[in-house]
């Protein structure tokens, strides 16, 4: 069986789905059908930002959005000044949706739920009569003179423009392969480190602000770290490991780890604070209270990595004891070995090389006719909406560029 379409669009997840709507939107009468190899659409939509989808990120100057891309910043530039976060968000109200910003910027739809998106996607696909066709695993891709046929495990697919929205899919960047694309090695980019440390054996939940360094590079982030019962997570560890994707994965994720717990004070700074409240408190015990902002329970662990016991009192304290525990505080070294990914948030970097790809039009330099959209292209971001609005914008402007 054969089916002929104006536009087909390979890939049901976020991307796909926003290019599909805006090109009906614009042009009622083309042909459109979404293919997606597994049985439901918009999977990772449903569980993103812990089932609430982090839609996008309250940053609205292009030049500062596209620094939270470690792969993608200087290509983002240009299409973030056609469609950024603010038109995002101007698009979901159009669409009956508003969405919220929370503290750190991240930004959720009011209703909490990544259903609420879900079904805009599903009630514009369906009022569109766009086809949305499940279970339909592509096989192989062919160029023809003016046309492109898609083979999947049941059909047959011809159409004028075709749309790649598949993400990490590596059949898909096989089959681009075969077409002459260039294809980055994928790598893991958002991931915990696993530490096993007695410093932070009993500490599971402790969340306090770092700057985390990778000893012998140039890595590093600052953050809010979080002790989990493998080792370390948080946004600062997350950042490090977008950042560090590539470095990382060549170092076979086994390296150390420098941990600033005072964030901005360096090691002088921290030591005569620490001379200070020997004088101070000197009659106080020194585990008592922790003098910093982050819990008691990592103060003590780090006081106890200086060799200081439980009952010392700070008039005790001996020159290499606070050298010590100013070393603890500001540059604790820790020995990371392997990462955990989160399955759900899972980002990689690598995919079609940017330099094959027109920004202008997210087209193919090597092929007319074929769009590429989302995660499929070399390009992720931090944790924090940022890999959503990627989608958003590289759909709408492959869209654009279909209806001309």
């Amino acid at each position: 069986m054969n089916s002929n379409y104006d536009i087909l669009i390979v890939g049901g997840g976020a991307a796909g789905f926003f290019t599909a709507i805006n090109i009906a939107e614009n042009n009622p009468k083309l042909k459109i059908a979404l293919l997606e190899r597994g049985k439901s659409v918009l999977e990772k939509v449903r569980i993103s930002g812990g089932g609430r989808c982090n839609v996008t990120h309250a940053c609205f100057i292009p030049n500062d959005l596209v620094k939270f891309y470690p792969r993608g910043e200087k290509e983002l530039r240009g299409p973030f000044h056609q469609f950024c976060s603010g038109d995002t968000i101007e698009w979901f109200e159009r669409h009956g949706v508003t969405l919220k910003i929370e503290e750190d910027g991240r930004m959720f739809p009011t209703s909490d739920s990544s259903q609420t998106i879900i079904d805009c996607f599903l009630n514009a696909i369906k009022s569109l009569k766009i086809d949305v066709l499940t279970s339909q695993s592509v096989q192989s891709l062919f160029k023809g003179t003016n046309y492109w046929k898609v083979e999947t495990n049941s059909e047959t697919f011809s159409c004028q423009k075709l749309v790649m929205t598949t993400g990490s899919n590596p059949k898909i960047w096989e089959l681009l392969q075969g077409l002459n694309h260039t294809i980055i090695p994928p790598v893991p980019s958002l991931f915990t480190f696993n530490i096993k440390d007695p410093r932070i054996k009993d500490l599971m939940g402790v969340s306090t602000f770092t700057k985390v360094k990778v000893k012998g590079s140039k890595l590093e982030a600052a953050g809010p770290l979080l002790i989990t019962h493998w080792g370390m997570s948080g946004p600062g560890i997350l950042k490090l490991s977008a950042w560090g994707a590539r470095e990382l994965a060549a170092k076979n994720y086994q390296f150390v780890i420098e941990v600033n717990w005072l964030n901005e004070s360096d090691f002088k700074e921290t030591l005569d604070l620490l001379k200070d409240l020997k004088q101070e408190h000197a009659k106080k015990t020194v585990t008592k209270k922790s003098p910093f902002d982050f819990p008691n329970r990592l103060w003590e662990s780090l006081a106890l990595a200086a060799n200081i016991t439980p009952e010392t009192k700070w008039a005790d304290l001996s020159k290499k004891q606070l050298t010590d525990l100013a070393n603890q505080l500001t540059n604790g070294q820790f020995q990371v070995n392997g990462k955990s990914t989160f399955k759900e948030e899972f980002v990689t970097a690598g995919g079609i090389d940017l330099k094959e790809i027109n920004f202008k039009t997210m087209e193919s330099k090597i092929h007319p006719n074929l769009f590429f959209a989302g995660e499929i292209v070399n390009i992720d971001a931090i944790t924090g909406g940022f890999n959503f609005q990627n989608a958003w914008t590289t759909g709408y402007i492959a869209a654009q560029e279909i209806i001309k």
